[in-house]
């Protein structure tokens, strides 16, 4: 092959030969070579005559055939290029910063200095020295690492023929390779965990960390040493009892393992459904289902097993026990406690109960599809089915001050049933009182004060007065109270009278006994 060197015993056999006197014809007809590359090869050497062959060692003999240029000065043009390689791998970085103005730059500092390309081609030598990769060794149930392909597949509408793309989910165990992919709506942590969850359910355990790349739904905040984990995927680990890892930003060689098998599955998957048309997402998902299994019982080239068999053998005993409950997706908020000892849920715009005595405090909640739960420094405080229905309110009795407590109880049938109580004349003076008024709101009060009486003369006596004044035309609390206050309760035989009772007529009753 052009420009390769000769391989050390080809190149003893021709000083050897050269040794022994051969003429170049000689040589290259009993090694094949051609003449020129015989000739070059001597031209390089000194005379054969003046070395010692055994005891010549290949570096030595190597060293005497190298064509070495003289090392370049300090001031050459390449080291001074050379130095400035690292910052422009960092430039490059930069949005808008292209090869082409760094070597402007370059050249404006260096006018005698290299050409673009020739500026091109050193910075290329140097950056594939740079990208060296490291062999990994996968422990049995270690890793899990998870993706979302950069192709997306879609779905059309039924009814209007829109295209609309949908998000292509992989997730990879480190060990077996074995292989989880589905579609998902959107990449939002609701979607994607609930596609993390599914895999964990597919592979029927838990590894010990799960290796997402940095998008928003599991890194809020993506650092080199300590990104911040989205809370809800920390809840959702916590729940499993496995642990975050996030692969470091721009380093997608971090979850290699995933990122071939993304490349492979656009082959296994996405080819054979290239002239299908879905409507819906649980019909393209029952259509990977069965490809994703026979990409899982191929065997890998050049070996025995696939990744099935792998994952049977040497990983499913590693991995730790799923739950007995599936993970709940959770939310939070925060909101401070209104005047009224409600919070606000924001999402929902409705109103949930907390405590009175947290009036004022900031509190936190977490809620999912069912449930609403609020805390405050840490401890729960509130409990809610969660409900629909904006600008609504959710009201717990216990929550509530004793005074709105016992206000709140105000309805016509408790107070119909405390009259009942007390007796049944009672009874009658209170169910009067309330199909009086147009509201039985309007009457709530005036109940209220004739119960209130039974404290003040017995229950015996109350039931006298509302015997009484069921005998007028109007029954209130003010008649009750009157007929008590003058004594016309006393009165067993009491004859209706045709008006209202006024004072004056009460006083004529009062003379009259």
């Amino acid at each position: 092959m052009a420009n390769q060197r000769l391989p050390m015993h080809l190149l003893r056999q021709i000083l050897l030969l050269q040794q022994q006197q051969k003429s170049i014809r000689d040589i290259t007809r009993s090694l094949g070579l051609a003449r020129n590359t015989v000739r070059g090869y001597l031209r390089m050497l000194p005379d054969p005559a003046t070395l010692s062959l055994p005891q010549l060692s290949d570096q030595q003999l190597d060293e005497l055939v190298q064509s070495r240029p003289p090392a370049p000065s300090p001031g050459a043009p390449l080291p001074i290029l050379q130095q400035r390689f690292a910052q422009i791998d960092r430039e490059l970085t930069r949005p808008g910063v292209t090869r082409y103005s760094l070597w402007l730059d370059y050249k404006t500092e260096h006018p005698d200095g290299y050409q673009y390309t020739q500026f091109c081609h050193y910075y290329q030598l140097w950056s594939q020295r740079q990208q060296t990769s490291m062999h990994m060794e996968h422990k049995a149930g270690d890793k899990l690492f998870v993706d979302f392909a950069g192709k997306r597949l879609s779905l059309v509408d039924q009814i209007t023929g829109e295209i609309r793309p949908v998000e292509f989910f992989v997730a990879v165990l480190g060990c077996s390779q074995l292989t989880y992919a589905q579609v998902v709506a959107t990449q939002r942590k609701e979607d994607f965990i609930t596609a993390l969850q599914n895999a964990l359910h597919y592979f029927g355990g838990v590894p010990a960390a799960i290796v997402p790349d940095n998008l928003k739904a599991a890194v809020i905040r993506s650092d080199r040493y300590e990104p911040q984990i989205n809370e809800t995927l920390a809840d959702f680990a916590l729940h499993y009892q496995t642990t975050i890892l996030p692969a470091r930003s721009g380093k997608p060689r971090d979850k290699a393992l995933v990122e071939g098998a993304v490349n492979i599955l656009y082959r296994r998957i996405y080819a054979p459904l290239r002239n299908e048309v879905f409507h819906r997402l649980d019909d393209l998902n029952a259509a990977i289902r069965p490809l994703l299994d026979a990409h899982n019982q191929m065997r890998f080239q050049n070996r025995g097993h696939s990744r099935q068999s792998q994952f049977e053998e040497r990983e499913r005993m590693h991995l730790m026990g799923l739950p007995n409950t599936a993970y709940l997706i959770k939310h939070y908020a925060g909101s401070r406690v209104q005047k009224n000892g409600h919070v606000l849920l924001s999402e929902d715009k409705h109103y949930y109960s907390v405590p009175y005595r947290y009036i004022g405090q900031w509190v936190r909640l977490i809620y999912t599809a069912s449930s609403v739960e609020v805390y405050c420094q840490h401890q729960r405080i509130a409990t809610h089915q969660r409900l629909q229905g904006q600008y609504r309110y959710s009201t717990l009795k216990e929550h509530l001050p004793p005074a709105h407590q016992w206000v709140s109880d105000w309805n016509p049938e408790t107070f119909v049933r405390r009259a009942d109580r007390i007796g049944p004349q009672t009874r009658q003076a209170v169910e009067a009182i309330l199909t009086s008024r147009a509201h039985p709101e309007q009457a709530y009060k005036s109940c209220q004060g004739v119960l209130s009486l039974e404290k003040k003369v017995g229950r015996e006596r109350l039931e006298r007065a509302c015997q009484r004044a069921l005998c007028y035309q109007s029954v209130s609390y003010k008649v009750i109270r009157s007929i008590i206050e003058r004594g016309l309760d006393a009165l067993s035989d009491a004859s209706p009278v045709s008006s209202v009772p006024t004072h004056e007529n009460i006083r004529g009753a009062s003379a009259y006994q």
